[in-house]
């Protein structure tokens, strides 16, 4: 029987086959608008069926909860899927939208995956198991770095999303921060890189629970935090945090929300 890690990511690699179709054709994809103002596409619906044609087939009695589809099923398990989290950039050519799939039981992340499959990338942690990244040649633990110093000046910070969805209102609730830090450019999730000791902070100035959930367990299990205006805590919609270690992460949290 599969592992629950080895569903998530066999579901990842479904997913990312359809994406990677219709990311190869973008001219002929027809784009629309959200009642949000975000960009949605048949990408993301049928690269979501894909996730949970897995999902339901390896674990049948568990409910998925998907930013397209909604939530099905009622089990006490639930998987949580983003089938693209940055369509905006995927529609205009930019290679670092990702596939995220979490599986939550009792209130807790439990197992976190986040495929980048533009860039043949895989990232994943389990709770209690560390956080791992894979290209394709191999599996590479990823932990942050200790012996830097926990104070904003000189720190590296990257603010989520990329550009062409960066709005005014996402750099007026990163301003605080990056005034006080070096805002970096990032080349995938800044996540992803705090996880993996090569950025100190990443600020998510927005998102529902599909857009952190992977991630906040990849950043924990490599031994940083995440969290919110309302405290270091499990994802939440809302603006999200992460830092390489606690001390850090309240600096960053004092400049933006007088934590």
């Amino acid at each position: 029987m599969l592992t629950d890690l080895e569903v998530a990511r066999q579901a990842a690699e479904a997913g990312a086959a359809v994406a990677l179709r219709h990311y190869a054709a973008l001219a002929e994809l027809p784009r629309e608008v959200k009642a949000d103002g975000s960009v949605v596409t048949v990408a993301d619906r049928e690269t979501e069926e894909a996730v949970r044609a897995v999902l339901r087939a390896a674990r049948p009695d568990d409910a998925i909860l998907g930013e397209e589809g909604g939530a099905t099923g009622d089990g006490a398990r639930r998987w949580i899927v983003d089938p693209i989290d940055g369509t905006a950039s995927f529609v205009s050519g930019d290679d670092r939208w990702l596939i995220l799939i979490a599986l939550e039981e009792a209130g807790e992340i439990t197992v976190g995956v986040a495929a980048i499959p533009a860039m043949g990338q895989v990232w994943w942690a389990t709770r209690g198991g560390g956080a791992f990244t894979s290209d394709g040649t191999g599996d590479r633990p990823v932990h942050v770095p200790a012996g830097r110093p926990d104070t904003l000046k000189g720190s590296t910070v990257g603010v989520i999303p990329a550009p062409p969805n960066y709005l005014e209102s996402d750099r007026l609730i990163a301003a605080p921060l990056v005034a006080r830090a070096l805002e970096t450019q990032w080349e995938l999730h800044a996540a992803l890189l705090v996880a993996d000791g090569k950025m100190d902070l990443a600020l998510q100035t927005r998102g529902q629970l599909w857009d952190f959930a992977p991630t906040s367990l990849i950043v924990t299990e490599a031994g940083g935090v995440h969290g919110g205006s309302d405290g270091i805590r499990g994802p939440r919609a809302g603006a999200t945090l992460f830092a390489r270690n606690a001390e850090l992460w309240k600096a960053a949290a004092a400049e933006l929300w007088g934590a």
